[in-house]
């Protein structure tokens, strides 16, 4: 399992948790209702951007560009732009593209899919399900049917569900304090770890 490394602090409502090392883990306990929003992209943009410090993908995959693809008219396209101008992965230059969801392949390392299109969740795991490609979605019940991490809201908090066979299935490695903070969901149920932030 991947050790989280060390983070930089970001200008939002969250900086003083990012000052820190770990303040990802402090990240999810915090209500995402930061601006007055009922869903805050800056939070969401923030803890996908922390994901490429607890995801490690496959050697081939760690040149030219790190590509975050976004499917469907989410603000999280302009939020993730903004958090990510002139932010690296390694040597890899952070690249938010807007991308369909009918593409007959999608050429990325993570790919968000709005809960507008995650009707759409099926056809795509499909399609990626032999490629190292991070599946992020928003709905309920998705990492069953094929995400790899899920954003749920519970108690005007936001919380992951994450889907580790999903995640490994797919080449990718994920460090254990990322495992520590979310729902552990398999395809038959949840093993849990419930994480009460």
């Amino acid at each position: 399992m991947l050790q989280a490394g060390n983070m930089m602090p970001q200008v939002n409502c969250l900086t003083q948790f990012f000052k820190q090392p770990g303040a990802f883990l402090v990240l999810l306990g915090f209500a995402i209702n930061c601006s007055g929003q009922t869903t805050d992209y800056k939070v969401h943009a923030n803890i996908i951007y922390r994901f490429t410090k607890y995801i490690q993908w496959p050697e081939n995959k760690q040149s030219g560009d790190f590509v975050i693809g976004i499917i469907g008219d989410s603000p999280l396209y302009e939020e993730l732009s903004a958090l990510t101008a002139n932010k690296s992965v390694g040597d890899q230059r952070i690249i938010v593209k807007r991308l369909s969801e009918s593409a007959a392949s999608y050429s990325c390392q993570m790919l968000f899919i709005s809960e507008e299109e995650s009707r759409t969740l099926k056809r795509i795991a499909a399609l990626t399900a032999d490629r190292p490609v991070l599946l992020i979605t928003e709905e309920n019940g998705l990492a069953k049917k094929g995400a790899c991490i899920n954003f749920i809201i519970v108690d005007d908090r936001l919380k992951l569900d994450i889907n580790k066979n999903n995640v490994l299935s797919r080449n990718l490695d994920i460090a254990s304090d990322l495992l520590k903070l979310a729902t552990i969901i398999t395809n038959d149920n949840v093993i849990a770890n419930s994480p009460k932030l």
